[in-house]
């Protein structure tokens, strides 16, 4: 099985770079990567003809374009359009080159904002959706249902994954755009060298969030791929959330940072609670490894490296 020929695509981002070393890790040596100058995945074309000439056996679809809340607010054209054109041109172009196995990465963002907790997959399309992320939500259900349908409709083993909120090596700290994790690493970090009195954190601090270290996200999809699992959307995180207060804590306390915790309740809080239930990939054997103090300090000492380069 190891000498499969994958392709990974988006394999220079957060996800996609975890699922290169976690493949790396298993043996498998015949795997296929582009760089954004080398494949635009935004030309049909491009993506077509490449995927006709390499022929994969497997492809990981983890290119995407991503960011936090207020970049999914403002950029709204942008998530829609950039991530309908690249899961589209994947998909479609997998199907065409004859590639039967395919892994698609989803988002948690997908389920309705006050849909029961923990959420299970069959709450996909119950409610209305979280509106600062709902064109990245939409583009990735649209995902979602291609896979489904080239399945029904082509007999195709198009699998889909819902990870939670990922964190961990590579991950973007640009405060602009980033997620709330590594972005309070940053401000955690930073606040820190200035010797703030006061540690400003956006929103209440009540929402609950769960977060993934991406190496175990990573080793979900390579299950899923060697237990031959080829239909159906999987959520993958820890089981457990934590609120953003108690996550600002334990990233002070990793950080080594001690000051006042202050929030800014002017600033939105997004969906107030997003639990995945994950009994599915349970089911299967599969279950996370990385604490969330753990993968909190690795994600700082990656942060560390970054920042010196």
């Amino acid at each position: 099985m190891t000498n499969k020929k994958i392709y990974v695509a988006g394999h220079r981002g957060m996800v996609g770079s975890a699922i290169v070393r976690r493949l790396q890790q298993g043996g498998y040596t015949n795997l296929v990567t582009r760089t954004r100058q080398e494949l635009d995945l935004l030309d049909q074309r491009a993506v077509h003809d490449f995927l006709l000439h390499e022929k994969p056996d497997y492809i990981f679809l983890a290119a995407a374009k991503v960011g936090g809340i207020h970049a999914n607010n403002t950029l709204r054209a942008d998530f829609i359009y950039e991530n309908l054109s690249i899961e589209s041109h994947i998909i479609h172009g997998a199907f065409k080159a004859g590639v039967k196995d395919l892994c698609f990465l989803g988002s948690s963002c997908i389920y309705p904002r006050d849909c029961p907790q923990p959420i299970r997959e069959e709450y996909l399309l119950t409610g209305p959706l979280e509106q600062t992320n709902e064109p990245y939500a939409i583009a990735k259900i649209a995902g979602i249902k291609l896979c489904e349908s080239m399945n029904r409709q082509y007999g195709t083993r198009f699998v889909s994954v819902m990870p939670t909120n990922l964190y961990g090596p590579n991950d973007n700290y640009d405060l602009a755009n980033s997620h709330v994790l590594p972005a309070l690493i940053r401000k955690a970090h930073e606040a820190k060298q200035r010797g703030d009195a006061e540690f400003v954190v956006w929103g209440t601090g009540r929402p609950m969030r769960e977060f993934l270290y991406v190496d175990d996200m990573a080793d979900a999809c390579v299950f899923l791929m060697e237990q031959d699992i080829g239909d159906g959307i999987y959520n993958v995180g820890m089981g457990e959330d934590v609120t953003i207060r108690q996550l600002a804590e334990t990233i002070m306390d990793v950080v080594d940072f001690k000051c006042n915790i202050v929030f800014d309740s002017s600033k939105p809080d997004g969906t107030p609670r997003k639990l995945l239930d994950v009994s599915r990939m349970s089911h299967l054997g599969w279950r996370a490894n990385t604490s969330l103090r753990d993968g909190i300090a690795q994600a700082y000492a990656d942060f560390l490296r970054s920042s010196m380069n």
